[in-house]
């Protein structure tokens, strides 16, 4: 795994632009495009529900329960195709992986607002894997009490970002909408939930 640290105070991320060779991400995105069960999830802002701007799967272990936004988000299965990438994951990063995240950017107009992966069932300092297949897409980067510290970088097709020990507490992320024309993109973020309670 050739990572790249990316300095950021407060911050343990680093960068694998081609974590996966071409040939290997072009079908994987090809197989997940068509197999994964795509939804609109429903999610809470400001008080109401609205549609998510993107199409998304939860997928993992049967016990890996997740609540993001007021939801509870019971796991799909694992499709064949994501369990290789499952294992090669926990031999090079040392973390176990009981999830997935999928989420399907049908194009420019889909995005993920600013938010952390703080939720009480990935622990205090999580371990998120988060592997892009398709269109490059902008990922940016936000110090929470030092807003000067915000950093954008693009994710390529087959890349691996990895962001551990504090960052959660300390950054947010987005993936901004773009008026280009961009194709599909898939993100994949790995993670482990722990039972609460």
């Amino acid at each position: 795994m050739a990572n790249t640290p990316i300095p950021l105070p407060d911050a343990d991320v680093a960068l694998d632009p081609a974590w996966l060779p071409m040939a290997e991400a072009d079908a994987l995105f090809v197989a997940l495009h068509a197999c994964i069960p795509w939804t609109v999830h429903r999610v809470r802002l400001f008080g109401r529900e609205v549609e998510s701007p993107r199409l998304s799967c939860w997928i993992g272990d049967p016990d890996a329960v997740y609540r993001y936004s007021g939801m509870r988000h019971a796991p799909h299965p694992w499709p064949a195709t994501l369990q290789p990438l499952r294992e090669r994951l926990q031999r090079e990063t040392g973390a176990r992986f009981n999830s997935v995240l999928a989420n399907l950017y049908r194009d420019g107009r889909d995005a993920m607002g600013w938010h952390s992966d703080d939720e009480p069932e990935l622990g205090a300092a999580p371990v998120i894997a988060s592997v892009s297949l398709g269109a490059p897409r902008r990922f940016v980067l936000k110090h929470r009490a030092l807003p000067a510290h915000k950093l954008g970088i693009v994710l390529p097709h087959g890349s691996l970002l990895l962001m551990r020990g504090e960052m959660q507490r300390h950054y947010r992320h987005a993936l901004p909408r773009t008026a280009k024309p961009v194709a599909a993109r898939i993100n994949l973020t790995f993670r482990r939930i722990q039972p609460i309670g």
